[in-house]
């Protein structure tokens, strides 16, 4: 078998900054100009002869292609060629070339050059002053202490002042990026807590109709009597209604969510009455009775999430009762104590005859939840002969005229 050559990475290649490349040539040819029209920037005599200047302009100015990609290297060529420069006639381009390297140093460099030089051209510049003062001993000595800040300090400054700017809006660009990650995780969970409690809310209104539906069918089908069909078919035709009804009402909340709109009546425990009545009608072809045993105060009310809650429990637990619960009474019982509104449904627990409708779970899950959101206690399970759901939900003492 031939071995499979993987194929070469191709070398990256160097491509300087477009700007780059233009201030390199517009630089040596502003030197080239200059020195070609004799305008030197030192008046001294020098050993070399004038044509000397270009090496320094030559050398730096290709060092403009580098200032981007590696300022270390092109500041210490520039530090030598400015030196250089001052033992030639003199081009004003190579000074100014080594300002632009050494503003490039701070902008591009690491963060710890960045740091040091601003400090370290600034001692440089207090330096050359001293020493040029005390060796000259003219007030004009000073203008070399000017130049040298000029020179080095000014634009190592004014680079740390640019890339401090840059850092702080790259800063602020992740803080705002931060906070919008933030803010959609925030929405996210929003939606998804919505969802389930839109989900529970569907279950809790439509189940306990289709689950006496379901019932009601099945007695129709399976008992070949007239009089059991028509009352099982009332039965099915009213609980259908009803639901339907409950269907409409949920998705009219939905299509008005964010709009004004009116205030919609949410159930709550003044309605416990209508709805075990419900539960007797709906339970009676199974052997069922329903008994509202109501211990709260008289003319006190509840918080509206608090209410709500509860409703659906004692809702939820008659649905599994007309599902599941053998012949007997079912008792409802609602007290108010020391803070806590307590919720009990017993139902008969043991072989049940006639049909059944099916379950899913969900209602305990939902009643669990609800109980929790609010920061209550939920149990449900079997004592003895008979299933037990308890809830013990908080609540704040609010005095109501009545």
């Amino acid at each position: 078998m031939t071995p499979t050559i993987a194929p070469a990475t191709p070398a990256r290649t160097f491509r300087p900054h477009r700007d780059d490349v233009l201030l390199a040539v517009f630089s040596v040819l502003a030197g080239l100009l200059l020195w070609s029209l004799g305008i030197y920037s030192t008046s001294n005599r020098h050993f070399f002869p004038p044509w000397a200047a270009l090496v320094p302009l030559l050398v730096l100015g290709p060092m403009e292609l580098l200032r981007r990609t590696a300022p270390n290297t092109t500041l210490a060529v520039g530090t030598i060629g400015v030196v250089a420069d001052q033992f030639t006639v003199g081009n004003l381009a190579t000074v100014l070339i080594f300002t632009d390297l050494m503003y490039a140093a701070v902008v591009y460099g690491k963060p710890a050059m960045a740091r040091r030089l601003p400090v370290s051209t600034g001692l440089t510049t207090i330096t050359v002053t001293i020493a040029a003062v005390a060796w000259l001993r003219t007030p004009q000595s000073l203008m070399i202490g000017v130049i040298t800040g000029i020179v080095c300090f000014g634009p190592a400054v004014t680079g740390a002042t640019l890339r401090n700017h840059r850092e702080a809006a790259e800063a602020a660009r992740l803080r705002a990026e931060q906070t919008a990650l933030l803010a959609e995780m925030d929405r996210s969970q929003a939606v998804v807590a919505e969802r389930a409690r839109m989900a529970r809310e569907l279950h809790d209104m439509v189940a306990n109709h289709l689950s006496a539906i379901a019932i009601h069918s099945t007695a129709a089908l399976s008992i070949d009597s007239p009089g059991t069909s028509r009352e099982a078919l009332g039965v099915i035709r009213e609980n259908s209604v009803q639901g339907l009804a409950e269907m409409r009402r949920l998705i009219g909340l939905l299509r008005e969510a964010g709009a004004e709109q009116e205030a919609v009546a949410t159930p709550s425990l003044g309605g416990l009455d209508a709805l075990l009545e419900q539960a007797r009608v709906n339970g009676a072809a199974s052997g069922l009775d329903f008994v509202l045993l109501d211990d709260r105060p008289p003319g006190e009310q509840l918080p509206a999430p608090v209410e709500l809650a509860a409703y659906r429990i004692v809702q939820e637990s008659l649905t599994n009762t007309l599902k599941h619960a053998a012949p007997g009474t079912v008792r409802v019982g609602v007290a108010r104590a020391d803070g806590l509104l307590t919720v009990r449904v017993e139902s008969p627990y043991g072989d049940r005859p006639g049909p059944r409708a099916p379950g899913s779970g969900a209602g305990l899950i939902g009643m669990r939840e609800r109980t929790e959101l609010l920061g209550g206690e939920f149990a449900a399970g079997r004592t003895g002969s008979v299933w037990l759901v308890r809830a013990e939900l908080p609540a704040e003492e609010k005095a109501v005229t009545g």
